[in-house]
């Protein structure tokens, strides 16, 4: 069973290289509205600032990775300077991903803890400092590639202690959040829940939220409108979404989306197009 299979294909997921080289002083502000930053340190010292938090310093080869949009600056010693490969990651960071939601702000990992990325990122190093043709598109899926090696390492290894991942990763939460992820129009009670689990009700819904950090319902109906986002923007009616994520019409959907959201279903597909033109 594939448990995160849904994820990607509910939201798409793009990389775009837009750096690779020898960082000698700083950049300027790294921000996108739409999409994270994953950056990977191949050797060198790398500073990290940001306006509303401590500044962040590797020295050790890394991958540091802002899984939401988040202003930033890098910033190389003048002299010996920071090799490193950039690359923007959208997967739904303007939308109701759960997988993005949980990751923390921003995820530091050394290359030595993720030793089964070593041969994808000599692939990656070996095009990054290249001029070979059709590099840019090598990159590009290089760090698609290595995005979901590294959500799955994240999930195999609890590089992360809590969130859906690993929700994701325990042997009985993994089978209620699977089949919710699997048929959000169905009416999931927590009892039905609980039984994939193999736990009682009151156990499981403790359980959850221990690990998840919300509610087996909060989750469910960020799962909801997540996939409502996706659809959304494939250009499905509401009608059509709201039975294809459980709900009895079109109203009721545009309800949650509002409540949960801030705008309606409308304001926010408008929204979303703006943004990405």
């Amino acid at each position: 069973m594939d448990r995160l299979a849904l994820f990607f294909e509910r939201f798409s997921l793009t990389a775009r290289m837009f750096y690779s080289g020898l960082l000698c002083g700083s950049t300027g502000d790294q921000i996108s509205e739409h999409a994270g930053h994953l950056h990977v340190l191949k050797q060198g010292k790398l500073k990290i600032t940001r306006p509303d938090a401590r500044q962040i310093v590797i020295d050790t080869p890394s991958i540091l990775f802002f899984p939401r949009p988040r202003v930033h600056r890098l910033h190389g010693p003048l002299q010996a300077g920071a090799e490193l490969v950039c690359a923007t990651i959208e997967f739904g960071a303007g939308m109701l991903n759960p997988l993005i939601a949980s990751l923390p702000e921003p995820l530091v990992l050394p290359l030595t803890a993720l030793p089964e990325l070593e041969p994808t990122l000599q692939l990656l190093f070996a095009e990054a400092f290249s001029e070979l043709p059709g590099r840019q598109a090598a990159i590009d899926r290089l760090f698609e590639y290595l995005f979901v090696l590294l959500i799955r390492s994240a999930m195999n290894t609890r590089l992360i202690d809590s969130g859906i991942l690993v929700g994701l990763s325990d042997s009985r939460l993994g089978k209620a959040i699977q089949g919710m992820h699997e048929s959000p129009e169905t009416s999931w009670s927590l009892e039905q829940l609980a039984q994939l689990a193999g736990m009682s009700r009151a156990r499981f819904a403790a359980y959850f939220r221990q690990v998840v950090g919300m509610t087996p319902f909060d989750y469910l109906t960020s799962w909801r409108l997540g996939v409502s986002q996706t659809m959304l923007r494939k250009g499905n009616s509401l009608k059509l979404i709201a039975a294809a994520v459980g709900y009895a019409n079109a109203t009721a959907l545009t309800r949650v989306f509002t409540q949960r959201i801030g705008m309606s279903p409308s304001e926010w597909l408008a929204g979303s197009r703006t943004r990405q033109t």
